[in-house]
């Protein structure tokens, strides 16, 4: 029910003709045709009556005299006041004179305006060209009304389609003497000026809207009578006395209150009518009146609870104090078979409200894992499956010991082949004594590992001996597949004076 290029703006982008669908899907006041544009059986097309609607809501009707063969959706040009119109067939036959009647009473066929013909590019042309200088009209004219210090709002602005004439939409709540504005606006535009009152539900109409429903506003699609509606509408259906809540976009009291105000009023013809009832414990006041399940709650003045009573035991209580006797204290009761709430499962199944704001969080991302978080793991896993595998990297001597991680230094007893180092100096509290062992134990190692790369010697690219004490296993990467695959860099060579 609408398009992106009407006022509304309902839809986003629509089919670009301004609330004028040649369809009539997205006009409005919009009525279907369901006859088909049927003639009665005495009637010709000369004396078709069809309806064609002009910018916003505002329609007429109008008589083809020619006998044009037309069709709905059919740009033509109209008779107006001292000029011409151009419009858009949107009805015609039996139908346009249903809704004639409806509106204003069906006229004598000579008193309806005529269809000259259908328009042509030239027309369409012009009447683009009006369009577009609306919108500065309108804010002209505002600034002049200021200017005039007039107690009106000036709430749109039509132009006929031959520009010679325009209609000034107003709201104001008295009457307001605008004969100088009048006389400011013929010389300003030149044009011949029509004031129209309208109110403010009708502003509504004209400029469009959704409405709390999620629909487009009843009084720019259908709604062409309004009728007055007052706050007892609400407090019968038991709704809210917010003003935010049953006020409309015009700021007055929505129409739809009095859409179902019937059904609510007979409902309630079988309710009994008492605001208090006499009991033992005191007297009771009634608080709400549920006109679906047919119960009434009452509560006493010193306690917050509402205790529910069907209308049987409304009546009698009433039938009780019409006699002078009071009736029984007002007491809790459980639902009974078959009520909501009877089964365990109605607080987990049945929710009549749940808040679910903040309830949808998204879990927090995990930090990635850098480098070194990464390194340190595998590292570190690496590590213990050496140690339960029995094959972790050692760093082989000539003495034979057990590498130690530095600061935990222990005293090892001397083995056999050993040379002079026993004891393994730490590293910096030393360091006169580490370079002299290194110097003594340094052909011992040489023997073992069959020379050193760093000092240039020829044997270093001889095969390294296995290592009797990890069992036979090589120095290098353990049988652990992940250190299979990481192969250590070559370091660039040294000088033996490093060493």
């Amino acid at each position: 029910m609408g398009c992106g290029s009407c006022a509304s703006g309902s839809c986003g982008a629509g089919c670009g003709q301004n609330g004028g669908c040649a369809t009539g899907g997205c006009n409005k006041l919009n009525t279907y045709d369901w006859l088909n544009n049927m003639l009665p059986p005495d009637q010709t097309e000369v004396d078709n009556i069809y309806e064609v609607r002009f910018k916003n809501t505002r329609k007429g009707f109008y008589r083809n005299v020619n006998g044009l063969r037309l069709f709905i959706g059919d740009p033509v040009v109209v008779e107006s006041d001292r000029g011409y119109d151009v419009g858009v067939l949107s009805l015609g036959g039996v139908m346009a004179q249903f809704q004639m009647k409806k509106k204003g009473g069906l006229k004598p066929l000579k008193d309806i305006p005529r269809i000259y013909r259908k328009a042509n590019e030239n027309d369409l042309e012009l009447l683009e060209s009006v369009r577009k200088r609306e919108h500065e009209t309108m804010v002209r004219t505002r600034e002049i009304i200021n200017e005039l210090n007039l107690d009106m709002k000036l709430s749109d602005v039509e132009f006929q389609g031959d520009n010679a004439k325009a209609i000034f939409y107003y709201i104001a709540d008295h009457r307001v003497d605008f004969r100088e504005l009048i006389k400011v606006l013929a010389r300003e535009f030149r044009i011949r000026v029509e004031m129209k009152q309208i109110g403010l539900r009708h502003e509504a109409g004209l400029v469009g809207g959704i409405g709390s429903c999620g629909r487009e506003l009843c009084c720019s699609t259908w709604l062409t009578e309004f009728k007055t509606v007052s706050t007892s509408a609400a407090r019968y259906q038991n709704l809210s006395l917010n003003p935010m809540k049953i006020s409309g976009l015009c700021g007055r009291l929505k129409c739809c209150l009095n859409f179902e105000l019937d059904v609510y009023m007979d409902a309630l013809e079988g309710f009994p009518k008492a605001d208090s009832i006499d009991t033992e414990k005191g007297r009771a006041f009634l608080q709400k009146t549920d006109i679906f399940k047919g119960k009434m709650w009452f509560s006493y003045p010193s306690e917050t609870t509402w205790y529910p009573l069907t209308t049987e035991e409304v009546k009698v209580y009433i039938s009780l104090n019409d006699a002078g006797k009071k009736g029984e204290a007002l007491v809790a009761k459980e639902p009974a078979p078959g009520e909501l709430g009877d089964s365990p499962d109605f607080e987990k199944d049945h929710f009549d409200f749940v808040d679910v704001v903040g309830k949808n969080v998204p879990a927090p991302e995990q930090k990635k894992k850098g480098r070194g978080g990464n390194s340190q793991n595998r590292r570190g896993g690496n590590r213990k499956n050496n140690r339960q595998q029995g094959s972790r990297r050692q760093r082989p001597s000539a003495s034979g010991n057990k590498q130690q991680a530095p600061g935990n230094q222990q005293k090892t007893e001397p083995k056999a082949g050993n040379g002079n180092r026993q004891k393994r100096a730490p590293q910096g509290n030393a360091q006169a004594k580490s370079n002299n062992r290194r110097r003594t134990n340094k052909p011992a190692q040489q023997e073992q590992k069959g020379g050193n790369p760093k000092s240039g010697n020829p044997q270093a690219k001889q095969k390294r001996t296995p290592n009797p004490q990890n069992g036979g296993a090589k120095k290098g990467p353990s049988n652990n597949p992940q250190n299979r695959r990481r192969k250590p860099k070559p370091k660039p060579p040294k000088d033996s004076s490093d060493t």
